[in-house]
């Protein structure tokens, strides 16, 4: 039998120098263009009942209606084959037809394989050497490609030769229309990704980085802070719920000292060391980075520090609950203290390094070791210059140069 699908040819044969039991191994034939390659069909049929032309065998006993439905499953399994990798690649050699339709690519080859057996890994290494935030990155990487994969070439996985600058084009098209996500929400996706194409690279899979020449810029990002006068407002607010209480020293306490979240959480009084001149210091390691910082606990921040001392077990400081929990009570008690805007507690840690530091004259260099940021250009983003501070600033400006300076007449 014999059928086309577009250039694609298939059609069936037996080797009759091989008969065994008066019955002849059956082959397939796979044709593209001037391509072609040869494969068992794992099949017999006796030549006294074989149709060449047809590619068949010819009659309705119980052994040609079996050995015809097979012929058709295979028939209908690589056209199936052929269309997934022309949809992928825009074009297919016999070969690549041949090894998709038989099984040859192993699950070692294949991309969302490769990609799940990665995050497998890293789930296994969180707490170890892997942040959980860190792992649910990939996972969610990982769904955003399977979607992808599936919505777009009606597969379940694909190998990683069929990966090229195309596929990341067309994968980052469909994050920012499709799913509509930012720039900046797309660059943790493609970095998971590109992960997974260093892993390739490195096993010999793949020889060459489809990511080459490909840009992704990321927009330029802008702090969110608390205003002095805000800070203000949400320190002095009465609040009659403990948990909004707890939750807004815990808001105070990283304004004062510009810890993250996760940081906070772990912060026990093993990292509150006191220095020969008798200031009191937090130095930690930050979790995200792995950096050290060192941070001088101001008089309010060890306000708090004392508040919470006897009130956790264990050597962790603060009753911290979850950032999800920690960011809706924020919002009521935003609401409470006429606060405009979305209140997270992130916000903090700006708020930290550009109410707290910056304005207030403190080097950026010393800012930026105190949040651990591994290059001084992660700090700038926070060097915004308020109306607050232009404002001081010329006052005092102008008590310096007053009588220094007269128009003549």
């Amino acid at each position: 039998m014999k059928t086309s699908n577009e250039n694609l040819k298939i059609s069936f044969y037996l080797k009759k120098n091989i008969v065994r039991n008066g019955v002849c191994p059956v082959m397939g034939r796979i044709a593209i263009g001037q391509d072609m390659v040869q494969f068992s069909c794992k099949l017999e049929a006796n030549p006294d009942l074989w149709d060449t032309r047809a590619g068949r065998v010819n009659g309705k006993s119980h052994h040609a209606r079996e050995v015809n439905r097979e012929i058709d499953k295979i028939n209908v399994a690589i056209n199936a084959k052929y269309r997934e990798i022309v949809a992928i690649s825009g074009c297919a050699t016999a070969a690549e037809v041949k090894n998709a339709f038989q099984g040859i690519i192993s699950s070692q080859e294949m991309l969302l394989s490769i990609f799940r057996e990665n995050n497998d890994e890293y789930k296994m290494r969180i707490g170890v050497n892997i942040a959980r935030k860190t792992w649910q990155q990939y996972d969610n990487s990982l769904k955003h490609l399977a979607r992808f994969i599936q919505e777009k070439y009606n597969v379940s996985d694909l190998s990683f030769r069929q990966l090229d600058y195309l596929f990341i084009e067309n994968f980052a098209f469909f994050l920012r229309i499709d799913r509509k996500l930012s720039a900046n929400a797309l660059i943790p996706i493609l970095s998971s990704l590109r992960k997974m194409v260093k892993i390739a690279i490195g096993k010999g899979i793949i020889n060459r980085d489809p990511f080459l020449g490909f840009l992704l810029e990321r927009s330029k990002a802008t702090p969110k802070f608390i205003p002095r006068d805000d800070l203000n407002k949400l320190i002095t607010c009465k609040l009659d719920s403990p948990a909004l209480i707890v939750t807004r020293d815990m808001f105070v306490f990283s304004c004062y000292t510009g810890l993250a979240y996760i940081d906070l959480y772990n912060l026990t009084n093993q990292q509150i060391v006191k220095e020969d001149d008798g200031y009191l210091w937090l130095n930690i390691t930050r979790q995200k980075t792995g950096t050290n910082a060192k941070i001088p606990i101001l008089t309010e921040a060890r306000k708090i520090i004392e508040k919470y001392r006897k009130t956790t077990q264990g050597e962790k400081i603060f009753p911290v609950k979850t950032i999800c929990l920690l960011n809706r009570h924020l919002k009521i008690i935003a609401r409470l203290c006429d606060i405009d805007g979305n209140l997270t507690f992130h916000m903090a840690r700006h708020t930290f390094a550009t109410e707290i530091c910056l304005t207030q004259g403190v080097p950026i260099e010393s800012v930026s070791r105190m949040m651990g940021h591994k290059k001084l250009a992660v700090t700038q983003i926070y060097a915004k210059v308020t109306h607050t501070k232009i404002e001081e600033d010329m006052i005092a400006l102008s008590e310096k140069i007053k009588g220094k300076y007269r128009l003549a007449s």
